[in-house]
């Protein structure tokens, strides 16, 4: 390849990370997978951000400058949680190319259906563990309350896609239509039909495909 060609190719797949950012990216990693195993281990409250800082090998102010406080190792640990084997891909980066991958009404309801059975059965623990610490920690509570709303938020683009290719034929608003797929696909809602209701994943996931395509046909 030829010089000039190199450095097209290289600029059409973004400039490179520089070896600093690439060393703030793993330590990040680092401390935050230490942070979800001790939180796992020996829950919120006794977990300090010492142990996390002991856990992950770093001083304590790297902790800080690389993350943040307490409450936001769980915010951390959660979106660790939620990208999972997708990773580094944030959240909202994979489900737009899921998204846009699905060529109809269906292929999207399916999409949104697939998305909640495989994020809930990874992120569940950490839910649970921000709701049992909310009750006890301000800074968590606030998380949780912005967590849920960001997820409402982005809902709003699943439903233009939806309107794009069919749904919402009822008038139903793009505002409406994100609260519909926010209830359908909430963390409880798994939480309590999988893990307390006995359903089976695979029960759960054609309910979902039911009522999100009732609801937003």
């Amino acid at each position: 390849m030829t010089d000039s060609r190199a450095a097209v190719a290289e600029s059409d797949a973004g400039p490179r990370p520089t070896r600093r950012a690439v060393q703030a990216a793993e330590t990040r990693a680092l401390i935050v997978d230490a942070a979800g195993r001790l939180f796992a281990k020996q829950g919120y409250v006794p977990t300090t951000v010492e142990a996390i800082a002991a856990e992950s090998g770093v001083a304590l102010q790297t902790v800080y400058n690389s993350v943040g406080n307490k409450a936001a190792l769980l915010s951390a640990v959660l979106d660790a949680a939620a990208s999972g084997p997708h990773s580094p891909s944030n959240v909202l980066e994979l489900m737009r190319r899921r998204t846009a991958e699905a060529p109809d009404f269906d292929a999207l309801i399916a999409v949104l259906a697939d998305w909640f059975l495989e994020v809930h059965q990874r992120t569940g623990p950490v839910v649970g563990l921000i709701a049992q610490a909310a009750a006890v920690d301000p800074a968590v509570d606030k998380l949780q309350t912005a967590r849920a709303l960001q997820r409402l938020d982005r809902y709003r683009e699943a439903a233009a896609a939806l309107r794009s290719r069919g749904g919402l034929a009822s008038g139903m608003s793009d505002a409406d239509a994100a609260a519909a797929i926010w209830s359908l696909g909430h963390p409880q809602t798994y939480r309590t039909l999988v893990g307390e209701g006995g359903w089976t994943k695979a029960a759960y996931r054609d309910w979902l495909v039911r009522s999100l395509a009732a609801a937003l046909a």
